[in-house]
């Protein structure tokens, strides 16, 4: 989702507007009622592509966040895991939504640890037509958090943030894995 626009969103808007009218000046000057309506639907389909597309690119462009100073400390006694540092708006513009997505990665199976039968699941014939997968069955061996950690940050400002979550306790020799989103 995208909460603030700069000068440079709206004029994108603008040249997209200014395309969607010169082609609907187009079409109406046209007599053959069928091409009409075939100029119309493609001028409106080609302004919001570019509009959308010119969103992204000019968010992508302008609203920079960086991560520093990134730990992470996991609680035994509660079995979570917590994650704290600090974001700063590098770029020029207000950020409205700075996102922090971690993602932890079993590598348990990779390292050696695997005890005999943790591959080879033995399943029924009919398992398959009942809709019982053996993925379902098992535990995931990747979690995907994502947490709002700033909101409206001003350029060269930073920000402090904390996030907790679950940690599977299966999990052994974990890797971490962090982004940041900036809209």
């Amino acid at each position: 989702m995208i909460t603030l626009f700069n000068a440079w969103h709206y004029g994108i808007l603008v040249i997209t507007f200014i395309i969607l009218l010169s082609g609907m000046m187009v079409a109406f000057r046209e007599h053959n009622s069928k091409i009409k309506v075939q100029i119309i639907f493609s001028f409106l389909l080609v302004s919001t592509v570019i509009a959308g597309f010119g969103i992204f690119a000019v968010d992508k462009y302008t609203k920079i966040a960086k991560l520093y100073k990134l730990e992470n400390k996991r609680n035994l006694s509660t079995e979570k895991i917590m994650y704290s540092g600090v974001v700063k708006n590098e770029g020029n513009y207000e950020i409205g939504e700075v996102i922090f997505e971690i993602k932890l990665v079993n590598k348990g199976h990779v390292s050696g640890n695997v005890k005999s039968g943790s591959f080879f699941k033995p399943s029924g014939f009919f398992d398959f037509f009942s809709g019982e997968s053996i993925s379902a069955k098992s535990k995931p061996q990747q979690v995907i958090h994502e947490f709002v950690v700033a909101r409206n940050l001003r350029p060269g400002e930073s920000q402090d943030f904390r996030v907790y979550f679950d940690y599977p306790p299966y999990f052994s020799s974990v890797s971490h894995f962090s982004k940041l989103y900036a809209h």
